[in-house]
């Protein structure tokens, strides 16, 4: 039948003829195919002399970047894959909490506490814990418990990790990077208030009150427009000020007396604050055990007793204060009686030597007991109203072989601060010169002035 008389919609593949006509071309098309896979397959796999493959069309084709791609997957398929490190979940520790409640907070139970504590080098001092701190845990794809770290400050972290052997320790600690910094400033308030109205921390500012604690009464000897300079370490930790650090030098003018003070380490690495004559800042007693508010009461044999209405002596100082400020041993000695009578409430004693007794009543909470050695600036209570009390305040004695005498005037008679030997002074005076020159710069200009309200209970020229 001729392709003209041929039914419409027949494929002219219904031809014998033209069906075998097209047999080499669905042949060839199926070796393309075919020979396309393969050797998709082998240029991942052939080396760089492989790469030259002759076709029948007798062209040739070169994959300069082949190698590269091989070497590539042959470094992959032979590199373990990396196990991504197991996180650390924190707690911060909080006040009442022991080790045993923060493991059970983070999911672990007091075997995993008994097996750090008891088998872990020095796992004990993991149960030294204190508000504030956190403690970080580490564990495996099941569950089991492999690392504690015990985060005590930005600069020291005390991590335990699980090994063959059992739990190993290891301390890591950083250094802050310190830079200098000052302040210059008169007072037009108390001490304390002005340096928080200047920025200045409370503790930089009780650091200072301590050094000059001495020779200066800050209760009632500054006066308005009495002025002060600090030059004082700020530590940095990666860029970020993490604290302040110590106080280089100090001055303190008051009614136009100065009083300076700079940090000196001794040959035999003893640190202290002197004056420019190298006698020593740090007199055997302070001149008050605490930063009050006011004395509420002085040294007084006739005083009328605000609760008995009677006359009776007042042999001491009170000092009135908030319950819970912290309350100071005012001299290095030895805590003879800690306890609590109905008149005195709380109250601590501490002996110095053999002719001097410092008292410390009405004390909201004690913090030492009787037989332990303190040492000036120690916290040994907090101020408080128990015993026979009217109010929150510290009543402080001061015994001279056995009699009463004023706390506020017997320490400006005891004996004179000692200066360091004439083998230290050349090298103390190298030291502190620098400084003594910056002081003086700031007490030439002061530029910033540490303002507060006006406070009654700073007396006026």
């Amino acid at each position: 039948m001729s392709g003209a008389n041929q039914p419409r919609g027949t494929s002219n593949l219904l031809d014998p003829r033209l069906r075998f006509a097209r047999v080499p071309l669905l042949a060839t098309l199926a070796f393309g195919l075919v020979f396309a896979i393969v050797y998709l397959d082998n240029s991942t796999r052939h080396d760089y002399d492989q790469q030259w493959k002759r076709l029948d069309s007798g062209l040739t084709h070169f994959d300069p970047g082949l190698t590269e791609r091989v070497n590539d997957a042959e470094a992959s398929s032979n590199t373990p894959v990396a196990t991504a490190t197991p996180p650390w979940f924190e707690q911060e520790v909080s006040r009442g909490d022991t080790l045993s409640i923060i493991f059970k907070r983070a999911g672990y139970d007091e075997r995993d506490v008994h097996t750090i504590v008891n088998e872990a080098e020095n796992g004990r001092s993991l149960a030294k814990i204190f508000p504030g701190e956190t403690i970080a845990f580490q564990s495996d794809s099941s569950g089991t418990l492999t690392g504690v770290k015990h985060i005590v400050s930005p600069l020291e972290a005390v991590t335990y990790r699980l090994t063959d052997s059992g739990f190993e320790r290891q301390v890591e600690t950083r250094s802050p990077d310190a830079r200098q910094a000052w302040i210059s400033g008169v007072i037009r308030s108390s001490l304390f208030n002005a340096g928080q109205e200047a920025g200045v921390s409370q503790g930089m500012i009780m650091n200072m009150a301590t050094i000059f604690g001495g020779v200066v009464d800050f209760a009632l000897d500054p006066r308005r427009g009495d002025t002060m300079q600090l030059l004082y370490e700020e530590l940095f930790l990666d860029g970020k000020k993490i604290r302040d650090g110590d106080i280089i030098a100090a001055s303190f003018t008051n009614q136009g007396e100065t009083f300076n003070a700079f940090r000196y380490t001794d040959t035999r690495g003893e640190t202290n604050y002197y004056n420019e004559e190298g006698f020593s800042m740090r007199k055997a007693f302070l001149m008050a055990p605490l930063d009050f508010t006011r004395i509420s009461s002085n040294f007084n044999l006739r005083r009328l007793h605000p609760i008995y209405k009677t006359t009776r002596p007042h042999r001491g100082t009170d000092y009135a204060a908030p319950t819970g400020t912290p309350v100071y041993a005012s001299g290095d000695g030895r805590v003879v009686k800690s306890g609590y009578t109905k008149a005195n409430g709380n109250y601590v004693f501490i002996r110095h030597g053999d002719r001097y007794v410092t008292r410390y009543l009405h004390l909201h909470k004690r913090a030492v007991s009787a037989g332990r050695r303190v040492t000036q600036g120690q916290i040994i209570g907090t101020v408080g109203a128990t015993g026979t009390a009217t109010g929150p305040h510290l009543h402080y004695e001061f015994l001279v072989n056995g009699v009463h005498r004023n706390p506020r005037s017997v320490v400006k008679q005891l004996p004179k601060a000692k200066q360091l030997p004439r083998d230290e002074m050349e090298n103390f005076q190298l030291t502190v010169n620098r400084a003594s020159k910056q002081l003086i710069k700031l007490r030439s200009g002061n530029s910033v002035a540490m303002s507060a309200p006006a406070d009654a209970n700073l007396s006026a020229n």
